[in-house]
């Protein structure tokens, strides 16, 4: 099939260091190009991949010249593809709503994967004016705040089963991998790592708009020894931070999507340890590959249980469920599906 891919222009495809959507477009690609397919990938300049690249703006937002209107490179992405959109079999877009008026109207089949929160306001009216538009959910908990939008599948995401490798030696340290924001439970992994008397060591960046949280917040807390910054970190130096650590504590306090770092733990064989919030219980088999808990409390004693988890069995449960060939052939199939119907 010839296939177009839509992404989001912040980042490159992949991202040279957080971006986890980007990530994953980013072996989606490689894996439908392996597959055989003719894949054109829609992204910024410096985009790296293994179908065909389309540069639409030159350099990802994030990192390229100050003072861009982000607005005027979105504009010109749904330009390209209205002008190419004839050229392919189907359209996969991962930028949200932004295309949807020109996917729509393109004679083209489409669909749209959703990667973020859906329980913002003024989402449900632009379901509404695209009752037909097909939408894939990366889990079936985010999709529960629009239920009237026409949901073709729910498609977990998947890395390259080779792209870690774990360890299955005890760790000495907890992790926590993620954006420094109250959301993600930073204060959270603080306390839990000094209550079990285990060393922390945080691997993130600090948001612009969060300065002023982690200096409240955080900062008094980090004192280089027991809780660490280290930064964030790239697809190198992020293999031997997870498969080092005894657990990797994601204590969020918000309806994740996914969460694409408890699927990288897993591939290097550490347990999860996180709050039941969001995708969470589709992604931890609680007692097999980390614990739900609900609270601080559970999570402390959960950290005392994990070191006795089986870091095989961990890694293979990963293999098994989330590795990219998988999140491809899914992703195969309701293009085909869609090209059938057309």
């Amino acid at each position: 099939m010839r296939i177009a891919q839509l992404a989001p222009l912040a980042e490159s495809v992949p991202p040279r260091l957080y971006g986890g959507t980007e990530r994953v477009i980013a072996w989606l690609v490689d894996q439908l190009a392996e597959l055989g397919h003719d894949v054109t990938l829609f992204a910024s300049g410096d985009s790296r991949t293994k179908g065909k690249l389309h540069a639409v703006w030159p350099r990802a937002l994030r990192l390229g010249r100050k003072g861009v209107d982000p607005n005027a490179a979105c504009a010109l992405l749904i330009e390209a593809i209205a002008e190419r959109a004839g050229e392919f079999d189907v359209i996969h877009s991962h930028v949200d709503w932004l295309p949807l008026p020109v996917l729509a109207r393109s004679g083209v089949p489409f669909l749209t994967t959703m990667h973020g929160r859906l329980d913002l306001p003024g989402l449900s009216d632009v379901v509404g004016a695209f009752p037909q538009a097909p939408f894939v959910s990366i889990s079936d908990n985010q999709r529960q705040p629009l239920p009237g939008a026409h949901w073709i599948a729910t498609i977990p995401h998947g890395l390259p089963k080779d792209l870690f490798w774990p360890s299955y030696e005890s760790g000495s340290y907890l992790a926590f991998l993620g954006r420094l924001t109250a959301e993600k439970g930073p204060e959270d992994a603080i306390r839990i790592a000094r209550a079990v008397r285990m060393p922390l060591r945080i691997a993130a960046k600090i948001p612009r708009a969060e300065t002023v949280y982690f200096k409240k917040k955080l900062e008094h807390e980090i004192d280089g020894e027991n809780i660490m910054l280290i930064g964030e970190v790239d697809e190198v130096r992020k293999q031997p931070f997870l498969a080092g650590a005894a657990a990797l504590l994601f204590p969020i306090n918000w309806p994740e999507p996914f969460g694409l770092v408890m699927i990288e733990a897993m591939a290097c064989g550490t347990p999860v340890i996180a709050y039941r919030s969001g995708s969470v219980p589709e992604i931890v088999e609680d007692g097999v590959t980390g614990f739900i808990v609900d609270s601080e409390e559970q999570a402390i004693e959960a950290v005392k249980e994990a070191v006795r988890l089986d870091r095989r069995t961990v890694r293979a449960r990963f293999e098994d469920r989330f590795v990219a060939r998988r999140m491809a052939r899914e992703y195969e199939s309701r293009y085909r599906e869609l090209v059938a119907r057309s």
